[in-house]
């Protein structure tokens, strides 16, 4: 019994985020219905409905949802109420241009800004309610903002209080998805300078790489609004997305040099110190994505810097000797940007210890560090 226990348990705990998800919009959905039962609403459904809608993922992410939903649903209320009071539609043709002037305006404003999609909705429910229920239309433009009030309230409620998650903490967790990633991809195109390159995967490993991107672009639009309503006081989000937006782009610059691998002549002279650089440098990218997720100190940068100047002293060698003038022209390109690619790492790689600093808590350390295969799996 406790093997079964423990294998579920191990199945479980990796989708501990959707389960609690899971349990605020259950809980959520069963306290909005009670709620709008209590206060007699015409329309319990909208209720339920708007605290599914607003209980997100993180705290961040549902208030951005709410605030959302109520702008839009009070201004499609006023909208929708106003022209179903003052503009006569009691024949089918009068109600099809009432519906049309309704739609129109809120439809091109829906057009430009998608998060007030549901001011379209509610003007029209606003608008048809009343043809289809024995309800004048002020009375459907109130019940309508109360509906979308109390599932607000009752979403925004269980968010807060069961099991909340932080957008903070979600953002912390794809920085680290994507420096593993990272890790992996430049192992793969440093090894491509001596051994070719893979090219299907390692499209894969980019792809990857930028959609934890956008995820992470997404979720520090969330945990910025956790700040701003004080909810949160870690550090902010953004400056993280930048240094690794500019990872992004050095691994870029490093896959073109990597488009062939050295000439021979090179990879003879360079290719130790390039694989010494690697070990170091994706060592350093899965060191940073533990430190993140467990909140350590950023690890140390020595070894990257000497495995970088043991690559520069080989490569004044390299051009002292004249090795690089017996190459053609694209070969000596390929060369020099090599270099200038991994000047750029060493810089950001700065910029990110930087960062890893900022989430540390004083005096935690954390041990160990993730391999490129387990980086690949995770």
């Amino acid at each position: 019994m406790s093997k079964f226990r423990t294998r579920i348990g191990a199945q479980l705990k990796p989708r501990r985020l959707q389960i609690g998800q899971a349990l605020r919009v259950t809980l959520a959905a069963l306290l909005a219905l009670a709620f709008a039962q209590a206060v007699h609403l015409r329309l319990p459904l909208w209720a339920v409905l708007t605290s599914i809608i607003v209980t997100q993922l993180s705290v961040g992410r549902s208030l951005k949802v709410a605030s959302d939903y109520l702008i839009g649903t009070v201004g499609g209320a006023a909208y929708g109420g106003t022209v179903t009071i003052f503009v006569p539609h009691h024949s089918e043709w009068e109600l099809l241009a009432v519906l049309a002037l309704v739609v129109a305006p809120l439809a091109l404003i829906a057009a430009i800004k998608p998060r007030f999609n549901v001011a379209l909705v509610t003007a029209i429910i606003v608008l048809l309610v009343p043809t289809m229920t024995q309800v004048n239309p002020l009375d459907s433009t109130i019940d309508r903002v109360l509906e979308v009030g109390v599932g607000a309230i009752t979403g925004l409620s269980v968010s807060f209080v069961v099991l909340p998650s932080r957008a903070l903490g979600l953002a912390t967790n794809a920085a680290a998805r994507t420096l593993e990633l990272m890790a992996v991809a430049l192992r793969e195109l440093l090894a491509g300078l001596t051994g070719g390159l893979d090219t299907d995967a390692l499209h894969r490993l980019q792809d990857g790489i930028g959609v934890s991107l956008v995820k992470l672009g997404e979720i520090a639009v969330e945990a910025e609004s956790e700040r701003s309503a004080g909810l949160s006081n870690g550090p902010d989000t953004a400056p993280l997305l930048r240094t690794l937006l500019r990872l992004r782009h050095d691994l870029v610059m490093v896959g073109r040099a990597a488009g062939a691998p050295l000439p021979e002549s090179l990879q003879a002279r360079l290719g130790g110190v390039l694989g010494e650089f690697s070990e170091a440098a994706t060592g350093y990218l899965s060191a940073c994505a533990m430190a993140l997720r467990g909140r350590g100190e950023s690890p140390a940068l020595q070894p990257l810097r000497a495995a970088l100047e043991a690559y520069d002293v080989e490569v004044a060698k390299v051009r002292k000797d004249g090795t690089t003038r017996q190459l053609p022209g694209e070969r000596i390109e390929q060369f020099f940007a090599l270099g200038f690619a991994l000047d750029q790492l060493q810089q950001n790689f700065e910029d990110l210890a930087m960062r890893v600093a900022e989430r540390a808590k004083p005096g935690e350390t954390v041990t160990g560090t993730a391999t490129s295969d387990e980086a690949a799996e995770g």
